[in-house]
């Protein structure tokens, strides 16, 4: 199956039109017409992990996160970025990224299941019907701390941020997966007791203490790498004829 052909089954699932408009998504290095016959999954494409798909021997690479952002004015080994790109083209490895498109079409449902939400809305409408991250009620209630613990176990990660009163009794949730301060207005208008998301910086997380709802910070990485599984499952019903390998999991930081 070639690379085009791929991406046309991908994009079915996860159109790039549901990409809010300052992201990078779709093929970013490689050639269409190339033959596939093993994809890798992975968060990013750090060095660490397109050492990895070329050890599997992969054909396309596909991460959540896209390596390219800003236009690339130079691609030479001294800087890191141009360090990856070389890496790919001499190996002739495509690469395809599927980032807030996903976010919508998949992430905020799989955060929504992991933290076992019922009665779910979008938290963040970005196009018909469909949007960023999520807003439900949890099965019964528990007070800040326990749903703090419940994050952690849930998400199963080392540690969580909580901000709020250890004895506020939560219910209805928010969940924005990724980088999500600009969700906690949203959560709030709908109600929420709490917002579970990652890179909420001291101010942005006690005023929104300061408003009425908690906030649960469980990191970038551990609200989203739960993409690697799910593509590595949803890639191999899509795609029985090919070879599915996906990155070895583990978070960029240490509790220490």
């Amino acid at each position: 199956m070639i690379c085009k052909e791929v991406m046309r089954k991908l994009e079915e699932r996860w159109n790039p039109s549901y990409a809010l408009e300052w992201d990078n998504v779709g093929l970013l290095v490689g050639r269409e017409e190339k033959e596939i016959k093993k994809i890798f999954t992975a968060l990013d494409a750090t060095e660490e992990t397109i050492a990895q798909a070329l050890e599997f021997g992969a054909d396309l690479l596909i991460t959540h996160h896209p390596m390219i952002f800003s236009p690339v004015k130079k691609v030479n080994s001294a800087d890191y970025i141009g360090r990856r790109l070389i890496t790919m083209i001499q190996a002739d490895l495509c690469y395809y990224a599927m980032h807030t498109n996903f976010d919508v079409k998949g992430m905020a449902q799989l955060n929504q299941e992991c933290l076992g939400l019922t009665d779910c809305e979008v938290l963040e409408e970005t196009a018909p019907g469909e949007g960023i991250g999520r807003v439900g009620a949890l099965e019964g209630t528990m007070d800040l701390k326990q749903f703090a613990g419940k994050v952690r176990n849930d998400f199963e990660i080392p540690d969580v941020r909580m901000y709020g009163d250890p004895a506020a009794i939560i219910h209805r949730v928010a969940v924005s997966s990724g980088s999500g301060k600009s969700m906690i207005r949203g959560a709030i208008e709908k109600g929420a007791d709490v917002i579970v998301t990652g890179d909420v910086d001291y101010h942005s997380a006690i005023d929104a203490v300061a408003q009425g709802i908690a906030v649960i910070d469980a990191g970038h990485y551990g609200t989203e790498y739960g993409f690697i599984a799910y593509m590595r499952q949803e890639l191999e019903t899509m795609f029985p004829e090919l070879a599915v390998g996906t990155a070895r999991v583990h978070h960029p930081y240490r509790v220490v």
